[in-house]
């Protein structure tokens, strides 16, 4: 090529590109920028360093990323502390996502040193808990991408904190959607599962249970808890993570293969899954609109 033109090759590239990419949304890790599409073919620019290997398998967290539960888990856990006279703060918050139940109590107790058992705390929360948790939402993006994954027939999974009896509160309302998983990890009560997240087990017994296990770099996983991506790199899965706003970003950017501000984000294709059909998200009417509190 003849170098003279190679200036207004480039002016021309930088004019094209401008004119497609819009309102980026996504913050990529190693130097990923994605456009929302204007046409059916959306425009993905990839830095040399960002490396996004195909899956085969999903496995989503629930709490805060396909539920809104998180904030409910805040006001009744804040609720209870104020009753002592203590403040839950987000740090406190922070070290409780993603983990088992009895273990989330004890944590509690020793970060506020409240004067309570661990049974004690679980009672006082389990009761306000079960009046909030069947009327809890989907958050945004979740209906859209579960729906999409199920209809190409991606093998799915739910890895959760959760114990059974609470998991039948908050899903009482998506049957339709839970229906669409293989199975559920749900920690609280697996005995398979020795440690909570940030250890592994929680991700490793739920690629377990696919009838074909499939290895670590073939599953993707969902997390919006720090504890659940650090869980989910440790298992060896990639890890998409859907942070609360609150998150400080960069301290798990060598975990995550890419970070979202919501689900509805997702792109499938950058991880050899099916596209959307269609171009822009589409937000049921029923989906929370705000994040965890």
């Amino acid at each position: 090529m003849n170098p003279m033109f190679t200036p207004v090759l480039r002016k021309l590239g930088v004019a094209l590109l401008r004119s497609q990419v819009t309102a980026t949304r996504i913050h990529g890790v190693g130097g990923i920028i994605r456009s929302n599409c204007l046409h059916k073919n959306s425009v993905t620019l990839s830095l040399k360093m960002a490396k996004y290997r195909p899956v085969t398998h999903v496995i989503f967290d629930m709490d805060g990323l396909l539920l809104d539960t998180e904030r409910i888990y805040t006001e009744v856990t804040d609720e209870i502390c104020s009753e002592y006279g203590k403040k839950f703060t987000w740090e406190v918050k922070v070290k409780l996502m993603g983990q088992r139940e009895r273990d989330a109590a004890k944590i509690i107790i020793d970060e506020l040193q409240l004067p309570l058992t661990v049974d004690e705390c679980i009672q006082k929360v389990s009761v306000l808990q079960k009046k909030a948790f069947p009327n809890v939402p989907l958050l945004p993006g979740a209906k859209r991408l579960v729906e999409h994954l199920y209809k190409h027939n991606i093998p799915m999974a739910i890895a959760s904190g959760s114990g059974k009896e609470k998991f039948k509160w908050k899903t009482v309302k998506h049957q339709e959607l839970m229906n669409m998983f293989h199975h559920f990890v749900l920690s609280s009560d697996d005995p398979e599962v020795k440690h909570s997240k940030p250890a592994p087990d929680c991700f490793q017994v739920c690629a377990k249970r696919f009838p074909d296990q499939p290895s670590p770099e073939k599953i993707l996983v969902f997390e919006d808890a720090p504890n659940g991506v650090l869980s989910g790199a440790a298992a060896g899965m990639q890890v998409v993570w859907v942070p609360d706003t609150r998150a400080n970003r960069s301290q798990l950017l060598d975990k995550v293969s890419i970070i979202l501000d919501t689900l509805e984000d997702f792109q499938p294709e950058l991880f050899g899954l099916p596209p959307f059909d269609e171009c822009h998200p589409k937000t049921d009417s029923k989906e929370a609109t705000t994040s965890q509190m």
